[in-house]
């Protein structure tokens, strides 16, 4: 099972747009030095909606090779076709991934039966790891628990990220399934909290700036160690909040930037990071001890 700090790796872009490789393999080598406990490549916050499949398949390609078996390599798959959705995670697999990780279909807004089936298709069609990706703020679609609940029966589905950010709910789903299929987060600001009820791990956006907290917050919360991981959580609540002041990558691949992480390049429709919120994430940053 993977657990812990799982980073939702920005794809780091030239000013024109262009995919960086040399800084994609220097994004890599950064994360396993502070300790991240596995990549997750091209999804949302990757720029997944934006990158065309041969970019796709090439980025996920080249985060297996750099890894080189280090840590594990998620890939994101999903797509609002299940034909698409199948082809990526077949890419994936071909590539190396260790899992997929694949969001509800968007925009399209199955049924929860539809949810159930497209989700089977996918996992019968591929033999890899699969982890759900729930997060209905982005898709207007949402799976309910009974979904995911029925899904987990099925052998390569071995988990879901949870982006709900509702621990009633997140517990609840906990209690439920069976004891091999992971429950991760993916609100930074409820993480903690839903790692000490049982949950699996983190697939963090806030890992991508302060990797070395995020991964040391997970750790403790997963010894079941409550008040020093919320203590080491309390830096980054900053960072929880202000890398969401615009739509999820803009502030990340900003603040990743002013590390030297990456170049300023982001791709249409996602615009450069608003002036007026630079203030903010800068102090957030300070917060979390990752600049002076």
């Amino acid at each position: 099972m993977i657990t812990g700090s799982l980073v939702a790796l920005i794809t780091p872009m030239a000013k024109d747009g262009k995919l960086d490789s040399v800084k994609l393999d220097e994004l890599i080598e950064f994360h396993l030095k502070e300790g991240t406990h596995g990549i997750v490549a091209v999804g949302t916050t990757g720029e997944s909606a934006t990158l065309d499949y041969e970019e796709h398949a090439n980025v996920i390609r080249q985060v297996v090779v750099t890894v080189a078996g280090r840590v594990p390599v998620i890939a994101g798959t999903g797509a609002n076709s299940t034909h698409e959705a199948i082809d990526l995670t077949q890419r994936a697999k071909d590539a190396g991934a260790d899992a997929c990780l694949l969001v509800t279909p968007y925009y399209n807004k199955p049924t929860q039966e539809g949810l159930f089936q497209h989700f089977k298709a996918v996992a019968e069609a591929v033999d890899i790891p699969q982890i759900l990706y729930n997060v209905p703020g982005r898709t207007a679609c949402d799976m309910d628990n009974a979904t995911t609940l029925r899904l987990s029966s099925i052998a390569n589905i071995v988990g879901i990220k949870d982006a709900t950010g509702d621990l009633a709910r997140g517990k609840d789903l906990i209690e439920q399934v069976p004891a091999e299929f992971a429950v991760y987060s993916g609100d930074d600001p409820t993480a903690i909290d839903l790692i000490l009820l049982g949950g699996k791990g983190n697939i963090s956006v806030t890992a991508n700036v302060a990797p070395a907290k995020t991964a040391k917050a997970a750790e403790l919360a997963l010894q079941g160690k409550a008040a020093e991981a919320k203590a080491v959580d309390a830096s980054l609540l900053g960072l929880h909040k202000n890398l969401f002041l615009e739509s999820n990558p803009i502030p990340v691949k900003w603040a990743c930037e002013q590390l030297g992480l990456c170049d300023s390049g982001i791709r249409l429709p996602l615009t450069y990071f608003a002036e007026s919120f630079h203030a903010p994430v800068i102090e957030a940053m300070k917060q979390a001890e990752v600049i002076d």
